[in-house]
């Protein structure tokens, strides 16, 4: 070969090391410097280096007429996005499941920015994935829409960009995870928004506007980490995984996509003697459904979600018997169980996530219904509540129940997907206990004259146990099964076998 014929070939080498963190070592030491990782570390340990197919590396910011040379190949490099497909737990799953669309934005340059070829190189992605019907993994880090791209003569606000319309659109198509660490302002912050399951690290700081455009709306001067830190949106329901840093929140991606994927055909499992000993043999004393959780279903399988918000509800993903299941628990620690408008807004989501994953719910209830009260209603009870009825009433994935305690009311009904005869199968353990309403306020309500008949204060308290200790007996599990209120009673031991064997024609 000719040093004539040879140079088109060491021209495209030297453009495509152009693209690579190489090509800009003080921005990838100053990230490192700060704790983070570059755009295509991170792709690297998603993909555990696999060979994936790039689309678009060649790319550059629509700034040829105010950059060139270095200054437009290298600090404008890929125009701040890695977009490919490749795969992602190729060691667990076969090549073709594995196969993952990425998008990474790269915050050395141009601060992650979205321009013009920026956003046409996410569109094609988002084409691509939707046409095979991959799973889309989104690092979202950055600073919002770009104003510099000076090349750009055939739009005059840059309002028409589809790129917002065509991730939204894909809820429920195919899973979609957003990933992020740092800043993420504007439109990369709604674009995290929008996904299916957003996991962030604790430095994350997310907005829909950055410092600048605050400021320049009269709102006043912040710092950038003033805007939408973790702490606050670990709380809110706008982040459902917090971790330490990306290494962590990639291995969590992992976690979260594989759930997806398909069943592991390894896993392990606790010895499930030791279930009854999590639950207290006075019906008043409150436990840890956590330890139940992680200890019936998969070994570390459990991955909770929004730890943080709605704390009278647990929510999460799991395995048993290396399938993929979503999970809803009652916390009776807090509130007693009694599922306020948060908790509710956050069973809803977990409905809303099982629906669009196609994952079976397996429900575990202890809970004395819905939260009443003035305050409650203030906080939008009727609205909050009812929706997670239309949450329920629109799953069409299976529901497997397990009441682990109380089951009252409507709460009861809501954490069943709206009623006890929508699960698949519907079991009791042998402390479950069944009604209208808590059995303290039934006795008090239904019994009220007699209450207030009695001679004295400790005659109506002898009355009010002994009425107690009836409407108990009446409504315990054995009781609802006999009238076929739920479908079984069992020990907790056969709990797993139990959701095991109902999900097997699901």
């Amino acid at each position: 070969m000719t040093d004539e014929q040879s140079a088109p070939y060491f021209g495209l080498q030297e453009r495509l090391a152009k693209t690579t963190d190489a090509a800009r070592p003080q921005a990838v030491k100053k990230r490192h410097a700060r704790g983070g990782r570059t755009a295509r570390e991170n792709l690297a340990d998603l993909t555990e280096g696999a060979a994936i197919s790039e689309y678009g590396q060649l790319a550059v910011a629509a700034q040829r007429s105010r950059r060139e040379g270095d200054a437009l190949l290298s600090d404008t490099a890929a125009d701040a996005v890695i977009t490919a497909v490749g795969p992602v737990n190729a060691l667990l799953f076969p090549p073709l499941i594995a196969q993952t669309a990425m998008i990474i934005n790269d915050y050395t340059v141009l601060a992650g920015t979205q321009g013009y070829f920026h956003h046409r190189k996410i569109d094609r992605l988002l084409t691509l994935a939707a046409q095979d019907k991959l799973p889309i993994v989104m690092f979202t880090e950055g600073g919002g829409g770009r104003p510099g791209d000076t090349d750009v003569l055939v739009s005059m606000a840059g309002l028409n960009v589809p790129t917002f319309y065509r991730w939204a659109a894909l809820a429920g198509q195919i899973p979609r995870i957003a990933v992020n660490h740092g800043f993420c302002f504007a439109g990369n912050a709604a674009l995290f928004g929008a996904a299916d399951l957003r996991i962030a690290t604790e430095t994350s700081c997310i907005g829909m506007a950055g410092p600048t455009m605050i400021e320049g709306g009269g709102l006043g001067s912040w710092e950038p980490s003033d805007i939408g830190p973790v702490s606050v949106h670990r709380k809110n329901g706008v982040v459902d995984i917090v971790v330490a840093d990306e290494a962590a929140a990639t291995a969590m991606t992992k976690r979260v996509l594989s759930c997806v994927q398909g069943t592991l055909s390894e896993f392990q499992a606790h010895e499930q003697g030791a279930l009854s000993a999590m639950m207290p043999s006075n019906r008043r004393y409150a436990f840890d459904v956590r330890k139940i959780l992680h200890h019936l279903f998969d070994v570390g399988s459990f991955i909770e979600t929004r730890p943080d918000m709605g704390r009278a509800i647990v929510s999460g993903l799991a395995r048993l018997e290396g399938r993929a299941v979503a999970v809803l628990a009652s916390d009776c620690r807090h509130l007693g169980g009694a599922i306020d408008g948060e908790s509710a807004t956050k069973a809803a989501a977990l409905y809303e996530l099982a629906e669009r994953w196609k994952l079976p719910v397996v429900s575990f209830i202890d809970t004395p219904g819905f939260m009443v009260g003035p305050d409650s209603e203030a906080d939008g009870a009727p609205r909050l509540m009812s929706e997670l009825f239309i949450a329920g009433a629109t799953l069409t994935q299976p529901i497997i129940a397990i009441f682990l305690r109380r089951a009252y009311g409507l709460g009861a009904m809501a954490m069943t997907g709206g009623s006890f005869e929508v699960p698949r199968y519907a079991v009791s353990w042998p402390q479950g206990e069944f009604g209208a309403m808590g059995l303290e306020g039934a006795v008090q309500l239904g019994f009220r004259q007699e209450l207030a008949d009695a001679s004295d204060d400790t005659a109506r308290q002898a009355l009010f146990d002994a009425l107690l200790s009836e409407m108990y007996a009446k409504g315990r599990a054995t009781e609802a099964a006999s009238y076929l209120e739920i479908d079984a009673v069992i020990q907790p031991e056969d709990t797993r076998a139990a959701i095991a064997a109902a999900l097997v024609s699901c």
